[in-house]
């Protein structure tokens, strides 16, 4: 039996429109409504967005390293790189949005919501993840590797290449979910599978066992 994930419904709040002005290093902005704006360029380092909502908003060559997002909802994000490492994730939801490069390495993601979104390389090296999910997503490369997961769920997405090389997962399930290349094969441990996966894991886990299929 799988253990899924654990996600808050997201509570209805009044926002005030805010100024991008107001952003930049270590700002804390709270319950603020940012719509079709562009944060090119912004320094977002170790600031925190609480309880906003961003919808629409384009982000280029900002820094995001160490940003905290708690409670926000962020839909129809566009970002061709979207640099936010030892950034942290809690309670958030993601729709609807396209990221070229996702550098989150060694993040921390808790209770947050994904879904409906293109992503080419999602960077979760290193990241620790709790009570998240990912649903019907396209992810042209997806790195797990050294990253440490409990209770995610990664459903009816499409992985180009999923890689779990030295993960610690633990009710992670990816059924429904596709993918074209595994590197990593022993970081399935922990995982839910369908049979279908199952079918086309098969010449992988065969090959790892020392097993010839002629």
């Amino acid at each position: 039996m799988v253990n899924s994930p654990h996600i808050a419904p997201h509570r209805a709040l009044d926002r005030v429109a805010g100024d991008v002005r107001d952003l930049g290093p270590r700002a804390l902005m709270e319950a603020i409504s940012f719509e079709s704006v562009d944060l090119d360029g912004l320094d977002l380092t170790d600031a925190e967005l609480s309880e906003c909502r961003l919808d629409k908003v384009t982000i280029t060559d900002s820094v995001l390293r160490g940003i905290r997002i708690r409670g926000s909802l962020i839909s129809a994000l566009n970002a061709p790189v979207l640099a936010a490492p030892l950034s942290q994730w809690r309670d958030v939801f993601l729709t609807g949005s396209r990221v070229g490069s996702a550098e989150l390495f060694e993040s921390h993601w808790t209770g947050s919501h994904v879904s409906g979104s293109k992503l080419g390389y999602l960077n979760l090296r290193g990241a620790t993840l709790a009570n998240v999910e990912v649903i019907d997503c396209t992810i042209d490369e997806l790195d797990l590797g050294r990253a440490t997961a409990k209770r995610v769920a990664i459903r009816d997405c499409h992985i180009g290449t999923l890689d779990l090389t030295r993960a610690t997962l633990k009710d992670v399930d990816l059924r429904g979910s596709t993918f074209d290349r595994l590197v990593g094969i022993d970081g399935l441990r922990g995982v839910t599978i369908d049979d279908v996966q199952l079918s086309m894991l098969a010449p992988h886990l065969a090959s790892a066992a020392g097993i010839l299929v002629e």
